[in-house]
């Protein structure tokens, strides 16, 4: 995105205070950002995670995503040795006013999150008219 935009990507401060209901471990998601003429699209990789167990909230402008992932093991096998974790994903982000918050949406494919966030009518860009005279 470019450097002068208001609508520039930007992450919501952690807190540590947050009390967590399960015990696991909790990464962050990758995450890709895209500007387009009508929006941001925001991409997310949670390996994992399907339509059921993802969570989106936006309270006061932050917009926070949540993945829970449940293992899975073959029947009848005994894990022995894993060199993948399994967790869950959490990242949030603070949304500006350039956003247009009643009409996010949301979808996931193949433990991708996309995320589309319309801009809100004052920041969609426009031609102006230039007459003569």
């Amino acid at each position: 995105m470019n450097a002068n935009n208001d609508l520039e990507k930007k992450e919501a401060a952690a807190v540590d205070t947050v009390e967590r209901t399960r015990a696991r471990r909790v990464f962050v998601p990758r995450v890709d950002i895209y500007e387009t003429e009508k929006g941001i699209e925001l991409l997310a990789d949670m390996p994992g995670v399907d339509e059921k167990n993802v969570d989106i909230t936006l309270e006061k402008n932050v917009l926070t995503i949540t993945g829970h992932v449940e293992p899975v093991y073959p029947e009848g096998f005994n894990l022995v040795y894993s060199e993948y974790e399994i967790g869950d994903f959490e990242r949030s982000f603070t949304l500006t006013d350039q956003i247009d918050q009643d009409n996010i949406g949301a979808k996931v494919k193949n433990g991708v999150l996309r995320l589309s966030l319309p801009k809100s009518g004052k920041a969609m860009s426009r031609k102006i008219e230039v007459k003569l005279g």
